[in-house]
Formats: C-alpha cells, structure tokens, sequence
C-alpha cells in the first residue's frame, strides 16, 4: 500500500486550517459567505426529513418486532448479506402447544376439542401476522431505510463537499482583503524625505509584489467561487429533490395501513369465526346435558305472560346468528339490533329478547350489551 507522507501532511494542513476558520466564524472573528434564504429553507426541510425518517423508522421496527434480540439478529444477518432464517410468530407457537395439548388431553374430551379449535384459529393468525410483517417491511420500511442509506448519505456528502468549498472560498476572500490592503500600504509616500530615493525604490519594489500577490489572490477566489456556485447547484438540486422523497414516503405510508388494514381485518374475521364456533358448541353442550337442561327449566318461565319492566331494559346487538332450539326462545341474527331484559328467578347466562311483536330467551354469550 502507497503512504504518501506528503499528501498526508497536505491533507492535515488543509484539515487545520479549516478547523480554525470554522472556529473564528463561530466566534464571530471571521467573514462568513451566507446561503440565500430558499438555500436555508431547503437545508432546514432536509434535516427535518432525515430526522423524522429516522424516529419513525426505528418505532415501526418496534411495532413490527418487539422482540431487540430478534432485531439485533436480523440486523446481523443483513450486514453478513445472509437470508434471514424463518422464524415463528408467536401466534403460531401458541397455536401449535395447544394443539400438542389436545393429543394429550384427548381430542374427544370438551377441553381438549376445543384447544384444537382455538390453536387452529392461532395458527391463522400467526399466519397472517407473518404475511403483514413481510409485506411491510417491503412495502414501508425498506424505502425508507433505502432513503436513509442512500439519498440522505449522498446529500451529506454533498453538503460537506459545499461546506468546504465555502470555507475555501471565504479564505480566498481573506487572502484578497490582506493582499489589498498590503497593497495599499506599500505605494504610500514614504516619510523621510532624506532616504526617499530608497524608499522610493523599496516601496516599488513592495507594491509590485504585492500586486502580483492580489492578482494571485484574485485569480483564486475567482476559481473558488466557481467551484462554490458549481457545488451549490449540485447540492440544491439534490435537495429540491426532497419533495419527491415526500411523495415516495406517502405513497409507502399508504401501502402500510393498507397492509395493517387487511391484517386487523383477517384476525377480526378469525376471532368471529372461533366466537361463533365455539358458541355453537357450547349451546349445543348446553342443551344436550340433561342436568343443565333440568337446572334451565326448573323456574319454568312462561314467555307469554313476561312482561317487561318499567326500567331496565337495553339495547343488545347480536354478535351472530342463533337458532332458538324451542319456542320459548328467539332466533337471531348477526348484527341485529333487540331489546333485553331479566326477569327473576330467569337463569343469568339468558335473557328475554323482543324483536317488534316476537319475544322468546335469548344467550347472554351471542349478544353485544350497549350502554
């Protein structure tokens, strides 16, 4: 390997020099070259970007992963440019300890028959949680990890490629102020008149150097302050282009509730799907034992005569179909709308439900009490 020890020394100076500019403009000992306003504003929009970028980058991995170990692994993997190994949601494990609990319980028996039913609906539902996470992560999150390490680090660099060329240009501008100036001081006419001719002489000699250093001067910042404009262009081009990362982001944003969308929506469907599974099977459980059966009826209520009372009935909304098993009992269905009350000596898993003119018992487990 090359070590050019005079290039690194350069490099080091330049560095120095720069540093103790940096710091006499920030204590106000120094001329600064100002951006114009819409330069600032586009500067200060971008810093606002990454800034936000980043905070809602880093909270949507936690959304998406709770789990800083699973993360940490994946983030390892990536930076090894290795597939990910697929890992279980935890609704998938669950669903599979209750299923390996109903083996053992027995599939026959009310528990374990309904650790399949219910570890079924978990499975599902892991599922679908695994489809949303990779779908966001696609849609949401790699576009705007792709921004981070990407456009934003091109614009970095180009910012600090402007900054130094301001730097430059500003000591330029020095450098043409001091060489003036000395200028200036050296075609002055001399004092004493006794030494004049050789002052005469010195002072010439003086001013045509340092009119060959001004001219040297000016030709440099002339060169640095293309280059400046130049760099500046580059740079605000590339933050113009900030509003196009915004629509980008928004259509990204978009497809992410999309995604959440469908996911809450498939586990709203599944959770119905178990309720109505199970309620089924608990009423069908409830009418076929005979104890129960005898406990249901021993107040025998005549439907006929209830009548409702004064105050306290309310609203109920069916939560799913029911198929009222005798005729002392109403049928329901989903999403309806029914007046409930109780009754005394009435069993508290029932209440009486009126649908216009029908009236009959109704489960207390399909309804939806409203205030």
């Amino acid at each position: 390997m090359d070590f050019n020890v005079r290039k690194l020394a350069t490099d080091a100076g330049i560095f120095f020099s720069r540093a103790v500019q940096f710091t006499e403009e920030k204590l106000g000992q120094a001329e600064k070259t100002e951006l114009d306003a819409h330069f600032e504003n586009l500067l200060s929009r971008a810093d606002c970007t990454k800034n936000w970028t980043e905070k809602i980058y880093r909270q949507t991995e936690v959304v998406l992963q709770p789990n800083p170990g699973a993360r940490i692994e994946e983030f390892l993997y990536e930076k090894l440019d290795r597939k990910v190994p697929p890992r279980p949601t935890n609704g998938e494990i669950l669903g599979q300890f209750m299923l390996e609990a109903a083996k053992e319980f027995g599939s026959g028996t009310p528990y374990g028959s309904t650790l399949i039913k219910v570890g079924d609906c978990q499975r599902r539902l892991g599922g679908a949680e695994r489809e949303f996470l990779q779908t966001s992560s696609i849609s949401f999150l790699i576009p705007l990890r792709n921004f981070l390490e990407g456009d934003w680090r091109t614009i970095s660099r180009e910012r600090k490629l402007l900054e130094n060329r301001r730097l430059d240009l500003d000591a330029c501008k020095a450098r043409v102020k001091k060489a003036k100036a000395a200028e200036t001081k050296a075609g002055a006419v001399p004092d004493f008149q006794e030494t004049r001719p050789r002052n005469y002489v010195l002072s010439a000699s003086a001013s045509a150097l340092w009119n060959e250093e001004l001219d040297k001067a000016e030709h440099e910042l002339r060169v640095a302050q293309t280059e400046f404009d130049r760099q500046a262009e580059v740079t605000r081009l590339l933050l113009e282009g900030i509003s196009s990362t915004h629509v980008n982001h928004l259509r990204c944003l978009c497809e992410f509730v999309e995604a959440q969308a469908m996911y809450y929506s498939q586990c709203h469907k599944y959770m119905l799907e178990l309720q109505r599974e199970l309620g089924r099977w608990l009423c069908i459980r409830f009418h076929s034992c005979p104890i129960v059966n005898a406990l249901h009826s021993s107040p025998s209520v005549n439907i006929e005569e209830v009548q409702p009372p004064a105050s306290g009935t309310r609203k109920a909304k069916v939560l799913y179909d029911y198929d009222a098993a005798d005729s002392s009992e109403l049928s329901l269905r989903a999403d309806e709308l029914i007046t409930v009350y109780t009754v005394p000596g009435m069993d508290s898993d029932w209440l009486i439900g009126e649908r216009g003119n029908q009236k009959g018992k109704v489960p207390v487990t399909y309804l939806e009490l409203l205030s």
